[in-house]
C-alpha cells in the first residue's frame, strides 16, 4: 500500500495527492460510506452499489485511453473509501469550438477507448466532453465509470437510463430496453459535434423537451464543416440505432483514417477482453 500526502483540494470529495514514495501526484476520489449505502440509484441497488460496481470494472481495464484506476483503500474502521486514479491533469474546453484536425485526434482515442471497453462487454453510459481528460502529451483518456453497465455474452439489451440527457441516444429517452453499444456511439457522435461546433446538437429548456429534440429534430450541422465530416456526424447522430454507423465502421471512416489510417483494435492480452472471430467470441489470450 502506498502512503498518501494530500497537496491540493480539486473539487468536493476529489482530492489530489503526492505518493510519498514514487513523488508522483494521483486523484483521489473520497466518498462517505454510511452516505453512499442511504442514497438509492433505482429501488433495490444503493450509490454504494455502484461504486463497488466501477471499482470492479476498472480493475478489469488497462488501456492508454482508459485512467486507471491505482488503488482502493477501504478501512472497515473508517466511514470513508478511497479510490486511487491516476492523475490526468487537462480537460477538452470545447465551448468555443475545436478545429477539425485536434477533434480528429481526439475522437481517434476516444474511439480506441470506447472500443475496448465494448470488447470487455462494458457499456460507459456516459461519453462526453466532461469525461475526457487530457495529457500533458495531448492523449485523451475516458474517465468516470460511476454510471457504467457490464453485459452478458454479446447480448448488449440494457433497461436502466444512460448517465446525462443531452448526449442520451434517442431510443433511451423512451424509457424501453436499448443496446448499450449503439447508444455509447451516439454519444460519441454528440461529442464530436460539441467539439467541433461549441455547442449541444439537442438542448431544450426541460428534461422533456431536450428528449423530444433528441427524438425528432435532425441535428444543425454548420456549412463550414468538411463534406466528410458532416457524412460522419449524419451516421454517428443517426436516429434509429439499426442504421446508425457502429464503432467499428466509425474507426475505419475516411474522416476518422486520415492519413493515419484506420484507428486499430488494441489487443488486449488481459484475458478478460473478448473479440468476435467468424461470427463467434473468443477471450482474448
Amino acid at each position: 500500500m502506498f502512503t498518501w500526502a494530500r497537496s491540493a483540494l480539486e473539487a468536493m470529495a476529489k482530492f489530489l495527492y503526492r505518493n510519498i514514495e514514487d513523488g508522483k501526484l494521483y486523484a483521489v476520489k473520497v466518498l462517505n460510506k454510511p452516505h453512499m449505502m442511504k442514497v438509492r440509484v433505482v429501488r433495490s441497488e444503493t450509490a454504494m452499489t455502484d461504486v463497488i460496481r466501477e471499482v470492479s470494472l476498472m480493475k478489469m481495464l488497462s488501456h492508454p485511453n482508459i485512467v486507471n484506476l491505482i488503488e482502493v483503500i477501504d478501512d472497515p474502521n473508517s466511514d470513508k473509501f478511497y479510490m486511487v486514479l491516476e492523475y490526468v491533469e487537462g480537460k477538452i474546453v470545447w465551448d468555443k469550438g475545436l478545429g477539425e484536425a485536434t477533434c480528429r485526434k481526439y475522437l481517434r482515442d476516444i474511439i480506441s477507448g470506447v472500443m475496448y471497453l465494448h470488447s470487455h462487454n462494458i457499456i460507459h453510459s456516459d461519453i462526453k466532453p466532461d469525461n475526457l481528460l487530457v495529457t500533458s502529451t495531448g492523449n485523451v483518456k475516458i474517465g468516470d465509470f460511476s454510471v457504467s453497465q457490464i453485459f452478458e455474452d454479446d447480448d448488449d439489451m440494457l433497461r436502466r437510463s444512460p448517465g446525462t440527457p443531452v448526449f442520451t441516444a434517442p431510443e433511451c429517452c423512451q424509457g424501453s430496453a436499448y443496446h448499450g453499444r449503439a447508444s455509447d456511439t451516439w454519444a460519441v457522435g454528440v461529442t464530436l459535434y460539441c467539439m467541433i461546433t461549441g455547442r449541444y446538437p439537442f438542448l431544450g429548456e426541460t428534461l422533456q423537451e431536450t428528449y423530444d429534440k433528441i427524438v425528432n429534430d435532425p441535428a444543425d450541422i454548420p456549412s463550414d464543416v468538411s463534406p466528410l465530416l458532416v457524412d460522419l456526424l449524419e451516421r454517428l447522430l443517426c436516429k434509429d440505432p439499426r442504421d446508425r454507423i457502429t464503432l467499428e465502421a466509425t474507426a475505419a471512416h475516411p474522416w476518422v483514417a486520415g492519413d493515419e489510417g484506420p484507428v486499430p483494435e488494441y489487443m488486449c492480452r488481459c484475458g478478460f477482453g473478448r473479440r468476435k472471430r467468424n461470427g463467434s467470441q473468443e477471450a482474448v489470450q
